[in-house]
């Protein structure tokens, strides 16, 4: 029967791609290391893994069992966090995947406030793009993700659970106080990565043209470092200019749906006391953020439960 330490060996292979660090990561001799994963053919029938000149990587049969293996490991470490919940959130860890905005203006209070509540929680955080924290919550790997949506944005997939923080208006960033895009439809402007600048583009393009982007950056703090030195324009998120906003950039609210801020989870309800407590704690913090425009640009709203379909 395979067991739940094989699977780990496989998983600590394909993500470091040497037998060498997986063996170092998981605190075995390679040797010992080594011994699983024959084991695991053995008992298999297939082969999982093909040696590359110095290195190895997985075949086809090594794939589809590796990527099985980080479900199931994501799933038990879950049900090993749920389980040290019943003592009554005196010790155990709750994980959040959330963007960067968030992470510098809601998460940090978010964080305070379930420390104060539950000291002996631990809270494990990481800096990453909503669709992969998604990926990260479906394999098991964290417990919530926050994420944006517009309007125009489909669901979720069955069994993600979207729970609505707060809205987050969108701001145009000038040096002289354009209060349109289509003023500023022959300006330089700074964009994201591809996977982050399609909706300015969309913006833009509802606005009669096409940008010229000059300048590529996801840093919030450089896109308006850009636009203060007078190198072009652009748009930014209410709750990245809470977290930052240069002196030398006009900050002008832009009419329009915002964009809508949830906290994500996976699976039927009820949520592990763990993941509720976080989910409380994001509520709280999203709810005492001000709604002052020309500071933040973030409205408060009352949190509520949006089930994904089915």
């Amino acid at each position: 029967m395979v067991s739940l330490v094989q699977l780990r060996v496989l998983d600590a292979v394909r993500r470091h791609g040497s037998v060498t660090a997986a063996a170092r990561e998981l605190h075995y001799t390679q040797p010992s290391l080594s011994h699983h994963l024959a084991r695991l053919e053995a008992q298999t029938g297939a082969r999982l893994l093909q040696r590359v000149g110095r290195g190895i990587r997985l075949t086809e049969a090594g794939r589809l069992l590796a990527d099985r293996a980080a479900e199931i490991i994501g799933r038990v470490d879950s049900a090993t966090t749920e389980l040290s919940a019943l003592v009554g959130l005196e010790s155990g860890r709750v994980r959040l995947a959330a963007f960067g905005s968030v992470m510098s203006s809601l998460v940090p209070p978010a964080a305070a406030l379930l420390s104060r509540r539950h000291p002996g929680l631990d809270l494990g955080l990481t800096d990453t793009h909503p669709e992969d924290a998604l990926r990260l919550l479906r394999a098991g790997h964290i417990d919530v993700a926050v994420v944006f949506r517009y309007d125009e944005t489909a669901p979720e997939e069955d069994g993600v659970r979207l729970t609505h923080l707060l809205d987050d208006p969108l701001f145009l960033l000038t040096t002289d106080g354009g209060t349109t895009m289509a003023e500023h439809a022959d300006s330089a402007w700074v964009g994201g990565c591809e996977r982050c600048r399609s909706h300015l583009v969309e913006q833009c393009q509802r606005a009669g043209f096409t940008p010229r982007l000059a300048y590529t950056t996801d840093d919030m703090v450089v896109m308006q470092s850009l636009v203060a030195a007078g190198m072009g324009v652009t748009t930014i998120p209410g709750l990245a200019l809470r977290a930052h906003r240069h002196s030398g950039v006009v900050a002008t609210k832009l009419p329009g749906p915002p964009r809508r801020i949830y906290a994500a989870t996976y699976g039927d309800p009820p949520d592990p006391p763990p993941t509720a407590a976080l989910l409380a704690a994001l509520a709280r913090a999203a709810t005492a953020l001000d709604t002052d425009e020309e500071g933040s640009g973030v409205a408060r709203r009352s949190p509520r439960s949006e089930p994904g379909p089915g």
